[in-house]
């Protein structure tokens, strides 16, 4: 085994690309020493950033900037966000400027409580974009967010789109992108998040909740085994997006992925150090393949892993209120309300 650090040698050996999810400062520094080419910030990233023990003065401090700066909390919220994510967009620049197709991206979503809105959406994108020119928009897709992104590719801004939990949504996505800049002749980079950890999370709650009798190896396999077919169908039709892997639960949301042309997103602190500190062996396992019992089990007991399998097992008009999407949005939403609260208790002293 080479001595070179683990995310060095899966960049020497496989197209798999590691990125930093919601990072402070000095993360971001160690993540890039460390090979990441990328970085994602959702909009839990202002409450993270205020109640960490390192990065908890400097938050504090661009929360009283962005409110002095702002009319009212809702636009203090953004200020906030952006004055967060500009060093982090400073420290991948050089990367970005080297490889402006592809690295060096640094992923912002904004306002989760304005997802339903267009042109909420959009507005809050291109205020982002002025942040830094490495800054890609992070969007759900759902039936407003694949409305906002239209406007957004016609004029060739990247976007990473977020809360793809099943095989129909990555269809969505990749017929609009393939339809909007075959009228433009824009390609801007699109990033695909598919989300196999939360839902994860969404599965084990089902099946304690409806006492559904299965296996934990089993239900160990179901997040990763809708991410491979996500994969397997994207590339299939020559889809032109990058996969990213997101919401990781565990170490091998990032090792079940190694061998493919993907960026995986992780947390530095319980993934990146322990997967830096573990060292294992750098091995393809994308590829391999999920056995049909286990599938075919997957399929029987859990309706909504059916869902996300199938091609057409969800409508447009469902995305939005499928179960993982809101899950994964409801954090979302507390954080960035607990954000929303702090600005206006600043606004008051």
């Amino acid at each position: 085994m080479s001595n070179a650090p683990y995310f060095v040698r899966v960049t020497e050996s496989s197209p798999t690309r590691f990125w930093i999810n919601n990072p402070t400062r000095q993360q971001a520094d160690l993540s890039i020493s460390h090979g990441a080419v990328g970085c994602t910030a959702n909009p839990s990233y202002g409450q993270k950033m205020y109640d960490h023990p390192v990065e908890g003065s400097f938050a504090q401090q661009m929360l009283k900037e962005a409110v002095n700066e702002s009319k009212d909390d809702n636009q203090a919220a953004e200020i906030y966000q952006r004055k967060l994510i500009k060093p982090i967009c400073d420290r991948f620049m050089p990367l970005f400027e080297t490889n402006p197709s592809r690295n060096g991206f640094v992923s912002i979503q904004g306002d989760p409580i304005d997802d339903e809105n267009p042109d909420g959406i959009v507005r809050q994108a291109l205020e982002n974009r002025k942040v830094a020119p490495n800054i890609c928009c992070k969007i759900p897709v759902t039936e407003a967010g694949l409305k906002a992104m239209e406007p957004l590719l016609e004029e060739n801004i990247p976007i990473n789109a977020t809360e793809i939990f099943g095989v129909a949504q990555m269809i969505s996505l990749c017929e609009t992108y393939e339809r909007v800049t075959k009228k433009t002749g824009k390609r801007p980079p699109l990033f695909m998040s598919h989300i196999a950890g939360i839902y994860d999370d969404h599965f084990k709650a089902y099946v304690e909740r409806e006492k559904v009798q299965i296996s934990s190896d089993v239900l160990w396999q179901a997040g990763l085994a809708v991410a491979r077919k996500v994969y397997r169908v994207m590339h299939d039709r020559g889809y032109s997006a990058i996969f990213v892997g997101g919401g990781a639960r565990g170490l091998h949301h990032f090792t079940e992925m190694v061998g493919g042309d993907v960026c995986i997103t992780i947390n530095w602190e319980g993934t990146a150090d322990k997967l830096i500190e573990s060292n294992p062996p750098v091995v393809y396992r994308l590829f391999n393949p999920i056995p049909d019992k286990v599938i075919d089990e997957l399929m029987e007991k859990i309706p909504d892993f059916r869902r996300g399998y199938m091609e057409n097992g969800l409508e447009l008009e469902e995305y939005e209120g499928f179960g993982p999407v809101q899950l994964f949005r409801s954090s979302f939403m507390n954080s960035w309300s607990r954000v929303l609260d702090l600005a206006k208790a600043a606004r008051k002293n």
